[in-house]
């Protein structure tokens, strides 16, 4: 039955271009250890450099999106004798790279707040519909400006993915329960 059920959903994701899978906690040593045999598996397949490298930047921001905001997370204390006055945490999520056609493309998705819905999509659907141009204006424009409040980073992520997709990104949400939403962002290389 194990083997079976496992065959079955390896099979699924072969069928649907599946190249790499990873579902569950998330953390930075993660990141690069999956990044590692991302980067292997691409070689592999001879994909030229500037496909390598966009492949893995959207692998990097998408991962890091997780890392810093799914509101799917395990804390753990901090060990007694720790300076630490804070929980530490991981967060979950899950992204897949395949193909279609002759294009690569990562999908990532975890689950976010919902008064945070509303929000996301204008900003993500604004990025959607800007030309190259306008992406890297915006781009230029946040490295000189301050963070947004409540971000954990410089508010980049999403701009670098929407510069690299070699079309424009595809988002959702799916309504999980009464506080939190399935979001999912996909971009094709």
């Amino acid at each position: 039955m194990l083997a079976g059920q496992l065959m079955d959903l390896r099979s699924k994701l072969h069928t649907q271009g599946v190249i790499f899978a990873y579902s569950g906690y998330v953390t930075e040593p993660v990141l690069s250890g999956v990044g590692e045999a991302l980067k292997q598996k691409l070689t592999i397949d001879d994909a030229d450099t500037k496909t390598l490298r966009s492949v893995f930047a959207i692998f990097v921001e998408q991962m890091q999106n997780i890392i810093r905001y799914s509101a799917e997370k395990a804390h753990q204390p901090p060990p007694p004798a720790s300076d630490e006055g804070s929980l530490k945490e991981i967060r979950y999520g899950i992204l897949t790279i395949g193909r279609e056609g002759d294009d690569y493309v990562v999908c990532a998705g975890n689950l976010i707040r919902k008064v945070d819905v509303e929000r996301l999509e204008e900003r993500l659907s604004r990025i959607r519909d800007m030309t190259k141009e306008e992406l890297k204006a915006l781009y230029k424009e946040k490295l000189r400006a301050d963070p947004e409040q409540g971000s954990k980073g410089a508010g980049l992520g999403f701009i670098e993915v929407a510069r690299r997709a070699t079309r424009p990104i595809e988002f959702d949400f799916a309504d999980i329960d009464n506080d939190h939403s399935f979001f999912a962002l996909k971009a094709a290389i």
